[in-house]
């Protein structure tokens, strides 16, 4: 099950990244990393991941302490420094806001709309094709 989700190809892609993000290569980096990846795209609760992942707790305390970095946004930014701009798919959804998010105590701007609805927000995404990005990671390690 694992390689489902995170085939050879893109496993080479990005495991230079999360050693150049100082992650510990452990032997099951690459379980640990997919089974957060399931954990995500499932919803499952961490107690339920299959076997094949590893232990729960491990794949969770790794989901943790990355988050606490922030290593995730840094991979993020790693991986769109060099966009496939052939294929663009865009993408808009409404979420609705808690009932006491307008009246927080913060100074910060939230990006919260009183609508007909209620108190929302609007997320817009842009998802790029990895063909390109697929094909360099494949020819630099066939070199």
């Amino acid at each position: 099950m694992p390689q489902t989700l995170l085939n050879d190809q893109l496993w080479l892609k990005l495991k230079p990244i999360l050693l150049d993000l100082n992650i510990y290569d452990k032997p099951n980096l690459r379980n640990i990393f997919t089974g957060i990846l399931f954990r995500l795209k499932t919803g499952c609760q961490w107690r339920y991941l299959p076997e094949c992942f590893g232990k729960p707790n491990t794949v969770f305390k790794a989901f943790r302490r990355w988050s606490k970095l922030d290593k995730f946004s840094k991979i993020f930014k790693m991986l769109i420094q060099d966009p496939d701009m052939e294929w663009l798919s865009i993408d808009a959804t409404h979420i609705r806001a808690h009932q006491s998010s307008a009246r927080s105590s913060s100074l910060e701007s939230q990006a919260i709309a009183k609508s007909a609805g209620d108190n929302s927000t609007k997320i817009h995404l842009i998802v790029e094709s990895v063909q390109k990005r697929l094909k360099n990671a494949s020819s630099k390690f066939e070199e």
